[in-house]
């Protein structure tokens, strides 16, 4: 069996991109008028202006908080599923509770090129550990195994002893859960004495994949990569490796997805290279999600991946992006550090650090400054004050000093003393 999955996407990344902005246009073309929910939340935009990321920045990004709002007015999608997405199909739960549609067609989370660059083929027989209860994680790849012309078990997750006779009996080829599970499984094998190496390859996902138990795998003959994915997106982007299993640097972005990286807490784009809040336009005509903030911090990598597959690369996941944190009994949110910026830009980069004196917190903004400017402290902390309701010291940083980890408040309080 061939598809269109079996290849690597080798476009010129200007064709691509183009490409894609003219998928979106006719997308939204369509579904702004099917989901009314969806063209007031994006201040009814003309798809047609929808040309570029530009445009497409103007718009609001839209966060899990504001998703589960509409969905409380609005159940249970908040009006943003397709009618042609909720027939004979399949509905989910996440923690929030929020509810996704699945998407339509073969592949609906848009997994099979994840699985296909970590090796999996037609033919083989996948051994599936991702939860089938409730939440999409056990489908997200199970469709996508299928739609390459895998041969499937739904183990589901738990049960570990039935697991391992289970693929004992099967002899999968591959196998498709988080990160640690598949150690779990190989290890209660060991203990039973049974013949698992069968398995060479697998797709994590759902967990960080440490270097040590990537070793552990590739010792025992196991090439594993992972994919980074969300229940409400589907897989976003993914791992693919050399000849001989090593991963390249970084994760390759998902055919019909667009990725920005915003400033924690804003809408805002930052240059490529700099760590913030992933955010994902996906063009699932099912769910058409514009510019959904994952919460989930990354950054863009320059160039193309070794493998030959020209599509924009990410880090991969670098923690989260949510960082409103109390000081002195107040919260102070990252948009309020925002604020701060549009009214100082001769501000480059700023970060707010929480620290503890005594018994009391205390509030410092470490800013850089742009090219040739000069900064007013006193200015900069009457605004600081302004902003956040509270006082706070500013601190000038040398150009190029401040971390490149997507933090905008820092929270330095040790809170074991």
């Amino acid at each position: 069996m061939t598809s269109h999955f079996d290849e690597r996407e080798t476009r010129a990344p200007e064709e691509r991109e183009k490409e894609t902005f003219e998928n979106l246009q006719a997308l939204l073309s369509r579904s702004l008028d099917r989901l009314p929910a969806l063209a007031q939340w994006l201040g009814n935009p003309d798809p047609a202006a929808l040309a570029d990321r530009t445009a497409l920045a103007a718009l609001p990004v839209l966060r899990k908080p504001d998703l589960m709002q509409m969905q409380e007015a609005n159940p249970p999608f908040g009006g943003l599923a397709d009618p042609d997405a909720l027939k004979g199909n399949r509905v989910f739960m996440s923690p929030g509770p929020v509810w996704e549609p699945q998407g339509l067609g073969v592949d609906p989370w848009a997994s099979a090129r994840a699985l296909f660059a970590a090796g999996f083929r037609s033919g083989d027989l996948v051994h599936n550990s991702l939860a089938y209860h409730m939440t999409p994680g056990g489908f997200i790849l199970d469709e996508g195994a299928r739609a390459l012309g895998c041969l499937v078990f739904p183990a589901g997750a738990g049960n570990t002893e039935a697991q391992v006779d289970a693929a004992t009996k099967l002899k999968p080829s591959g196998f498709t859960g988080t990160p640690d599970y598949l150690k779990i499984i190989l290890e209660k094998a060991d203990e039973l004495g049974r013949d698992l190496s069968s398995i060479k390859r697998a797709l994590v996902s759902g967990g960080a994949l440490f270097p040590s138990l990537r070793q552990y795998y590739a010792d025992r003959g196991i090439s594993v990569l992972q994919s980074y994915a969300t229940a409400d997106l589907g897989v976003i982007a993914y791992e693919s490796a050399d000849s001989h299993g090593t991963p390249h640097p970084g994760m390759i972005v998902n055919e019909d997805m667009i990725v920005e990286i915003v400033r924690p807490g804003t809408n805002d784009p930052v240059p490529d290279g700099e760590v913030g809040e992933l955010v994902v336009t996906t063009l699932n005509p099912g769910y058409p999600l514009v510019r959904f903030g994952t919460g989930d911090l990354s950054a863009i990598l320059p160039g193309s991946s070794p493998c030959g597959r020209t599509g924009p690369r990410i880090q991969g996941w670098m923690g989260r992006a949510d960082q409103r944190t109390k000081i002195k009994g107040m919260f102070v949110d990252p948009k309020q550090v925002a604020e701060l910026l549009k009214a100082h830009p001769e501000i480059a980069k700023a970060r707010l650090v929480v620290s503890r004196s005594g018994d009391a917190d205390v509030m410092t903004l470490k800013v850089e400054p742009t090219a040739g400017a000069a900064l007013a402290v006193q200015d900069i902390e009457t605004t600081l004050s302004a902003v956040a309701n509270l006082r706070g010291t500013v601190e000038l940083s040398a150009p190029g000093s401040l971390p490149n980890d997507g933090k905008v408040i820092a929270d330095e309080r040790d809170y074991s003393a």
